[in-house]
């Protein structure tokens, strides 16, 4: 059984994002970026079933700029079997839900994955909405946010994280299942497997050859930083309380 992980480039956790002067956007340049930490932990959920013997290809898949390959040479260090970059015409194109789903519908097709694992959300943009589209796409079943995930002969049992605490379910395969952060502890990759890595196929294909429109439907007009956290006022009892709501109008 193959499985098919999508990941995605973004500005690494710990880097302070920057608006442009412009407010086009958000500052890339001279950033350091990684892979998404939800993707990283689908690459390894990917990764445990494969050595468990319960697949027999981990292919990751990124769409973006030539960047992007080293976010898919760090998923072959962990243990993939080869990677596929799709390329845009437009590398400073912000890819959109739909677009993407379109394209990594294009690329299952290609490939025959009975099962598609990815992160539940990218951390620069939370759109959470990829893996539901791609399902729908595809016309498979759908887990979303998994903090666990047991396959079987021809499904796959996912415990799900939600609102009201956790919700097991079964669907059948082929099936997407997007993964929530207490899932696993992705590895780090080893000096040897970086080394490997780069012997391991890295295939890239023209977002225009897959025959699919994934121009964007939407325009950003502005981009801005929040406002800064005013300090809070240290009152000495409910009466200060009260009159300095009442001077702030809430009361």
């Amino acid at each position: 059984m193959k499985i098919l992980v999508p990941v995605k480039r973004v500005i690494d956790y710990n880097v302070k994002v920057r608006v442009k002067a412009d407010q086009s956007g958000v500052e890339l340049s001279n950033v350091k970026m990684s892979m998404n930490p939800f993707d990283e932990i689908a690459v390894e959920e990917a990764i445990r079933l494969k050595e468990a013997g319960q697949a027999s290809e981990v292919i990751v898949v990124s769409i973006g700029p030539q960047q992007a390959q080293e976010t898919l040479r760090t998923a072959l260090a962990m243990g993939a079997d080869r990677a596929i970059l799709i390329t845009l015409e437009d590398t400073d194109a912000d890819m959109e839900p739909l677009g993407v789903a379109k394209l990594l519908k294009a690329i299952t097709e290609r490939e025959g994955p009975a099962l598609i694992i990815a992160g539940k959300q990218a951390i620069d943009n939370d759109m959470n909405a990829t893996g539901q589209m791609l399902a729908a796409l595809l016309g498979w079943s759908q887990a979303t946010f998994a903090s666990d995930l047991v396959l079987e002969a021809e499904s796959a049992v996912v415990t799900r994280e939600i609102d009201g605490g956790l919700q097991t379910i079964r669907v059948k395969l082929p099936a997407v299942v997007t993964v929530d952060l207490r899932l696993n502890e992705p590895r780090y990759a080893s000096l040897p497997n970086i080394m490997k890595a780069k012997k391991k196929p890295l295939e890239q294909i023209a977002a225009s050859d897959l025959g699919v429109d994934a121009a964007p439907r939407l325009q950003v007009t502005k981009t801005a930083e929040p406002n800064e956290r005013q300090a809070g006022v240290i009152v000495a009892d409910t009466g200060a309380l009260v009159g300095k709501l009442q001077e702030m109008g809430v009361l």
